[in-house]
């Protein structure tokens, strides 16, 4: 289940207004709320390869691994078209954050396409022992989005691949209603984190709202906060 932009930002405002320390504007706020979801989505893969290397636990719903794996599962993209063009090989990805494997539907079976380096290239097809052929494709990255695949006769069509998506840009839309903006939730993006990110949302919002309204006691606050659930999650 997504995180309510709304519930988020009127739980900034409240904060903020609590003791007359300010205001965020939408635009602000969507600023801010764009930049917390990416701070918190990017923690996920560090935080992942940490845990990684420390014991885990047999309860799942405390095994940080398995909670990190949750959280990230929501941006898992399976089996995506990937856009070739002509008879050359040459091929588009889709829009992706960190992209995982690549196949190729020989039409009997799906088979991985490996990735290999540009300085690889020429060695590897060029010798009769590792030459790519469909049961055995290859490919080179040429750009962040654009690839090669090898044999370039033969991958030119029935390529899909597997890989985690960005999330969405974050809107709070609105409308004007005797000069204050209210809620509309037609053209509003909801935050895509999991739930359990709610808090840190608010927290890490409130943060650069603190930097931005000039009160050091909210950035305070926030930082502290932060803290105290890094430490949560880490002890």
């Amino acid at each position: 289940m997504a995180v309510n932009v709304d519930t988020v930002y009127q739980r900034v405002l409240a904060i903020l207004n609590k003791e007359q320390r300010g205001f965020v504007s939408p635009v602000e706020f969507n600023l801010f709320a764009n930049q917390a979801q990416m701070d918190i989505f990017e923690q996920y893969f560090y935080d992942l390869n940490q845990f990684h290397r420390l014991p885990g636990n047999e309860t799942r719903h405390s095994d940080m691994v398995d909670l990190l794996e949750e959280k990230i599962a929501i941006f898992d993209r399976f089996q995506q078209a990937v856009t070739m063009t002509g008879a050359n090989g040459l091929g588009t990805l889709p829009a992706h954050y960190r992209m995982g494997s690549l196949h190729f539907n020989t039409g009997a079976r799906f088979v991985e396409i490996e990735h290999i380096n540009l300085q690889e290239v020429n060695q590897i097809i060029n010798s009769p022992l590792t030459a790519p052929t469909t049961e055995r494709p290859v490919y080179i990255k040429r750009g962040e989005f654009a690839i090669t695949c090898y044999p370039l006769a033969g991958i030119n069509a029935n390529v899909t691949c597997d890989f985690i998506a960005r999330p969405a840009q974050v809107i709070w839309n609105f409308t004007t209603v005797a000069n204050a903006p209210q809620y509309n939730a037609t053209g509003s993006v909801q935050f895509e984190l999991h739930a359990s990110e709610e808090t840190d949302l608010v927290i890490k919002i409130l943060s650069l709202a603190g930097v931005e309204v000039r009160q050091s006691d909210v950035t305070s606050f926030a930082s502290s906060e932060d803290a105290k659930n890094i430490q949560q999650e880490k002890s």
